[in-house]
């Protein structure tokens, strides 16, 4: 206890996190720290947790101003490989600029865009194996269109058409492809957390070999399921890479909001034991080098990495949102690290394996490919087709494996409703139930 009056001290104040800029302000970005290329240091990935609490607040960037691959993080890659994964970010990108245009001409109600973040997914699955589980959160389609899976097939499941596998169940863009080890996406944010750590666990009681790779947005990481998946990766050193995307924005919040001006996010695996590195997310080089190096770890049995990529969210959250609402106009063009396609074409032309007329070829190239695959998606159907893509009785249908006599007798009833009225009826799965 005190004898002076509480009158007499300062009044409590609450910290409300402003962003750098608002609209129709200068951007700012004076506020991030980025070291030099090859800076941060490499080390072992063996090396414990606990030794490393610079990388957490370091940044490791391979990719100079001179786009020269530069400093022990440097992976060494192929020219060849070079190519293929700047091939994969700009289909990427062509996929994401066509579905967008889909949308607003009506042809499925929703999308999303990962402009200025392909190098996170696409290096990413270049560096992990084909065997490994990836949970993605909503915006890794890249891992999908770098491990090779058919564009179509992906666009079926945004138009919600008759050939969608996930019969219309899903919100456009949230994909399940078991082939690929792309685990469904959940609209409901960071449930992969858990979900990874606990495939990582079962992988490694059932001694096996393959890890998981998951990732979240910074917003998310304020999530109660992040913080439980940290725990149980901590403490059963599970085989998983626990990625951060930070991108800025979480819809129209700053990362502020999310403890971004407090400390950076690759920190919060600190207090957990967790080894941490923070990487430039626009420098493809740099985010495989350090997903393999977490991979590494994690099939030495070295336990679990947290990896914050440091991006920017170059477009819209979705095509339902305006970024000119809430914050500069100027941010994509000024972000410090620019865009990472643009980065690794010019270190392949620096390297004497590409040029710009090689890259607008493969560009046209690209686009022409995504419009033929949109083309065989909308021949069978879109959004706005209705019952004729998804008929009705289907909602019935792949929930269990064997539908419970309660279920039947509702879709009997329904059926039987819907011949009374005259309506057509598509026997979709069971034609001993309706013959």
């Amino acid at each position: 206890m005190t004898a002076e009056p509480l009158s007499n001290r300062p009044k409590l104040a609450l910290h409300v996190p402003e962003p750098p800029a608002r609209p129709g302000e200068q951007a700012d970005f004076r506020k991030h720290t980025l070291p030099a290329p090859g800076e941060t240091p490499f080390i072992a990935p063996e090396t414990a947790a606990s030794a490393m609490r610079d990388h957490a607040y370091g940044l490791v960037r391979v990719l100079g101003d001179d786009h020269t691959a530069q400093g022990g993080w440097n992976p060494s890659l192929s020219p060849e490989t070079l190519r293929v994964m700047l091939h994969d970010m700009a289909l990427t990108r062509a996929f994401d600029d066509r579905m967008f245009r889909a949308q607003r001409q009506g042809k499925t109600s929703f999308y999303m865009k990962c402009r200025g973040e392909e190098a996170v997914a696409v290096a990413a699955a270049h560096a992990l194996d084909d065997g490994d589980m990836c949970f993605p959160s909503y915006r890794q389609q890249g891992l999908l269109i770098a491990r090779g899976h058919d564009m179509t097939d992906m666009m079926n499941q945004i138009f919600s058409n008759h050939a969608d596998r996930l019969m219309g169940r899903q919100l456009p863009i949230m994909y399940s492809v078991r082939s690929k080890g792309f685990f469904s996406v959940s609209g409901n944010l960071t449930t992969q957390y858990p979900q990874a750590v606990g495939w990582a666990m079962a992988s490694a009681a059932r001694g096996g070999h393959n890890i998981a790779a998951t990732w979240c947005g910074e917003g998310s990481t304020a999530e109660g399921d992040f913080h439980s998946a940290c725990t149980f990766a901590s403490v059963y050193r599970a085989p998983v890479v626990l990625n951060v995307v930070n991108n800025q924005w979480a819809i129209s919040s700053f990362s502020g909001f999310a403890g971004g001006d407090e400390t950076t996010f690759a920190a919060r695996g600190v207090g957990y034991g967790i080894a941490s590195l923070r990487v430039d997310g626009n420098d493809a080089l740099a985010v495989y080098a350090a997903t393999k190096w977490a991979a590494e770890r994690a099939r030495g049995n070295h336990g679990p990495t947290m990896i914050e990529h440091f991006t920017y969210r170059a477009e819209g959250h979705s095509t339902s949102d305006d970024p000119s609402a809430y914050r500069s106009a100027e941010e994509a063009s000024l972000w410090p690290l620019g865009d990472p396609i643009a980065r690794l074409r010019d270190h392949l032309i620096a390297l004497g394996e590409w040029d710009m007329d090689a890259h607008t070829a493969q560009d046209k190239a690209l686009t022409e490919q995504v419009r033929l695959a949109n083309k065989a998606a909308e021949a069978n159907g879109v959004l706005g087709d209705g019952l004729t893509n998804q008929p009705l009785e289907t909602m019935f249908e792949g929930v269990f494996e064997h539908m419970p006599w309660h279920l039947a007798e509702q879709e009997a009833q329904m059926l039987a409703e819907w011949k009374a009225a005259g309506l057509p009826v598509v026997l979709a799965h069971n034609a001993e139930l309706h013959p």
